[in-house]
This record gives structure tokens, C-alpha cells and sequence, in this order.
């Protein structure tokens, strides 16, 4: 798929490119995002490079991944990394995606992250047929969490051993978006339990 960009009232989400590497290599200094996520500690500028010139933009190219570099509209300072992976829509019956995410530190409690992860989402529902929106963190993650809960995440119980960090499995927080859930009609129908036939 071609690259797309989507706007907020405050923000600006846009395929990372090679002009955006010191800043995803500066916020990936922190030491919370390589806590809870997959990034690497210590980031180094090969990872960033690997990250934007091979990763996101082979996941656009190989609708593997829809990653996007969040941004401020008014400065165009770096937010976030946010995007749709493990993908199954585009034909997939299982038309299903989940949204991951990092921000950086001096932009969180501003309220960017649900801002953007909700224009992602709706991307996700509208352009994409998703049917189903995961949401996965480290348990303990709490704000993960809290953007997810804000969206209208569902949660819906821990993994056990679901997710390998720092050389350990650990359990992980799952919890589900389904566009019924914001009075979206899905692509295809859903039948709830209890409501199933048996």
C-alpha cells in the first residue's frame, strides 16, 4: 500500500522517513519505551535507520505493517510511533489488526497518543475493513493501558507467558476494539455470546 497521511485537530501522522532519525533515536533514549515494548537498549542510530528504512517502510510495501510518526501540527516535534500490525484484512476473513504504540517522554499527559491512536483507528475501520482492533502490553503497562481504556478497549484478561522481555516471559494485557463498540456497523456480522446457536 501506498503511504498514507492523517490528520488531528493537533497532529500530523505520516510515514517516518530518513529526516525524522534523530528524533526517533533521541525518544528511544528513554528507558521506559525499551521497558515495555520491543525496542532495543541502548539505541543506537543503526536501529533507528534499520526501524525507518527497512522496517516501516517495508511493512507499507509489503502491507506487513502500517506504521506512522506521530507529530505535532504546530512544531512538528516527534509524538510517537504508533501503528497497525500483524495484519489480517485486505481479502483475510479474518480481517483483524492490532495497534501498537510508544511516546515519547516529553509529549506524554498531553493526551496525543488516544488523539492519534483514534485517527488510526478509525483509518483502520473505515479504509481497511478491520473488524477487530487488539491491543496487547506487558501487564503492568499501565499507561498503555489507560490510551487503550480511553479508546474504548475492551479488556479482556491476561496472557500467561505471552510476551518474551529481557530474556524472560511475561504476562501480557489483552483487550479488543470492535467497531460496534464506537456504533460502527462491522464489515462482517457479529453474533455475540450468549447469543450463539449451540
Amino acid at each position: 500500500m501506498e503511504p498514507v497521511t492523517l490528520t488531528t485537530e493537533r497532529l500530523l501522522l505520516r510515514r517516518l522517513e530518513p529526516q525524522d532519525l534523530d528524533a526517533v533515536v533521541a525518544a528511544c533514549q528513554d528507558p521506559e519505551i525499551p521497558r515495555w515494548t520491543s525496542v532495543p537498549s541502548p539505541y543506537t542510530r543503526e536501529h533507528g535507520e534499520h526501524f525507518i528504512n527497512e522496517v516501516s517502510a517495508g511493512g507499507w510495501r509489503d502491507d506487513t505493517m502500517y506504521n506512522f510518526g506521530v507529530f505535532t501540527r504546530e512544531s512538528g516535534a516527534l509524538v510517537s510511533s504508533m501503528g497497525l500490525l500483524r495484519l489480517q484484512q485486505l481479502g483475510h476473513p479474518q480481517r483483524q489488526a492490532e495497534l501498537g504504540y510508544w511516546t515519547a517522554r516529553e509529549q506524554r499527559g498531553r493526551g496525543y497518543t488516544t488523539e492519534a491512536a483514534r485517527a488510526v483507528c478509525v483509518w483502520g475501520f473505515e479504509s481497511l475493513g478491520v473488524d477487530r482492533l487488539e491491543w496487547y502490553a506487558e501487564a503492568g503497562n499501565e499507561g498503555s493501558r489507560a490510551v487503550a481504556l480511553k479508546l474504548g478497549f475492551v479488556m479482556e484478561g491476561v496472557l500467561r507467558s505471552k510476551v518474551v522481555h529481557a530474556g524472560t516471559r511475561r504476562d501480557a494485557w489483552v483487550g479488543s476494539l470492535l467497531p460496534s463498540d464506537w456504533g460502527r456497523e462491522p464489515v462482517q456480522p457479529y453474533l455475540p455470546y450468549p447469543s450463539q446457536p449451540s
